[in-house]
């Protein structure tokens, strides 16, 4: 419960801060903290970070820091990307461990583009954008790939499109980049068609902590450097990338103990041979 209720505050932080990073702890905090199911952790990780992001809009909204033209542009695509990956796993075509890969794959390409000399340097502030609206779209429809198979809201993946496409400077990107976040994440949610009715006591401490995280960030957000907060973000990215990237070559070469629990005790439900009846004789040799 500790541990939750830190992630959460944690991840309330960044996201109030970054306008991302939520469910980039989170997936990992899930599942390798929580040993969680990967099938159980993405709808939880959607459900909680949709809380989360929508609870912080609301200061970047009252700022006016929310770029609408590259909102639609990225996500009515991403939308789209969002219910195809979420039916792709819903129907089990993606296996846990390639879900796993997918995240951490994505979380290190989106650190990469973001820590580079040309992201560091600070972008324009008029919005205009800096790439093809075809390439921020584009970007939108892997952004909502990836949301449904790895249950992420994408904001890792917003951010750095947002800023290396879009043209945006990073508050701007952040408050755009939560809008989306909400709206990917329930989009997801629906087509997993899977509601964690299990591991709903689990939502308390993470969206508890995550407000309290979150009432620290909206407060220091306007006064932390953007270049800084860039290279923590890269920084979170590579670290969470690595522990998923574990978790993902781990469950491959050793599947959890509950499936192998749960495949012993269908075999002791339904043996190889069939039960013997008892004969009538035996019936008449036993009876008073």
């Amino acid at each position: 419960m500790a541990l939750l209720l830190a992630g959460g505050a944690l991840i309330g932080f960044l996201l109030a801060v970054l306008g991302a990073g939520g469910s980039i702890l989170l997936l990992p905090l899930l599942v390798s903290g929580a040993a969680l199911p990967t099938k159980a952790a993405v709808p939880l990780s959607l459900l909680v970070v949709s809380l989360l992001a929508l609870g912080n809009v609301g200061p970047y909204i009252r700022r006016r820091q929310v770029a609408i033209q590259p909102a639609l542009v990225l996500g009515l695509p991403a939308l789209a990307g969002s219910w195809i990956g979420g039916s792709l796993v819903k129907a089990g075509l993606i296996p846990e461990a390639v879900q796993l890969g997918i995240f951490t794959a994505a979380a290190l390409l989106a650190s990469w583009l973001l820590n580079r000399r040309v992201a560091l340097e600070h972008p324009p502030n008029d919005g205009r954008p800096a790439g093809s609206p075809v390439a921020l779209a584009s970007q939108g429809v892997l952004v909502g790939l990836l949301t449904g198979v790895a249950g992420v809201g994408g904001g890792f993946a917003i951010v750095p499109a947002l800023v290396l496409l879009a043209g945006l400077p990073m508050p701007l990107a952040s408050g755009t980049s939560l809008l989306l976040i909400t709206t990917n994440s329930l989009v997801a949610l629906a087509a997993l068609g899977h509601w964690p009715t299990a591991q709903l006591p689990l939502l308390f401490p993470l969206v508890g902590g995550g407000f309290l995280g979150a009432v620290v960030g909206q407060r220091l957000a306007p006064h932390l450097p953007e270049v800084r907060l860039r290279q923590g973000f890269s920084a979170l990215l590579i670290g969470s990338a690595l522990l998923t990237g574990f978790e993902a070559w781990r469950r491959h070469d050793h599947p959890p103990a509950v499936s192998t629990a749960a495949a012993s005790r269908q075999n002791v439900r339904s043996p190889s041979w069939p039960a013997s009846p008892v004969s009538a004789s035996s019936a008449v040799s036993i009876a008073p």
